[in-house]
Order: C-alpha cells, then structure tokens, then sequence
C-alpha cells in the first residue's frame, strides 16, 4: 500500500473518522518522539557516566555548531 493509497483511503471516511484518525497519528508520533528523547537522554547519561562526555559552554557549543572551532 502506498501513501497515496492511504491518503486515498481516508478521504472515504467520515469527516468524524478523520479527525479520530488524525489524533491517533498525532498521539503515535508524540509517543514516538518521547521514547526517543528517553534514549537520546539515556545515551547521554551513560557517557557522562563514563567520562565519554565533555563540559562545554554554550559559547563553546555556538562555535562548534557555526564550525569556528
């Protein structure tokens, strides 16, 4: 099935199945973006906790990302 099938698809629910629709996907990709949070935040955890990470301040950070450093 492809998404153009999907959106197909939709358009032949009610306008009250849509929205039902659209919350689930909407709650699915919140929790999806939270589980990930928890593993990035995880990961993190674990490298400070090996000393795999660095204190760096936020000067230090803007540099990097605008590659001055």
């Amino acid at each position: 099935m492809t998404f153009s099938d999907i959106v197909d698809a939709a358009d032949d629910l009610s306008v009250d199945e849509q929205e039902t629709l659209v919350g689930i996907l909407q709650r699915r990709i919140a929790k999806r973006n939270r589980d990930a949070l928890v593993r990035d935040v995880a990961e993190a955890r674990g490298e400070f906790q090996t000393g795999q990470a660095r204190v760096s301040s936020v000067g230090d950070i803007m540099d990097e990302v605008r590659g001055e450093s």
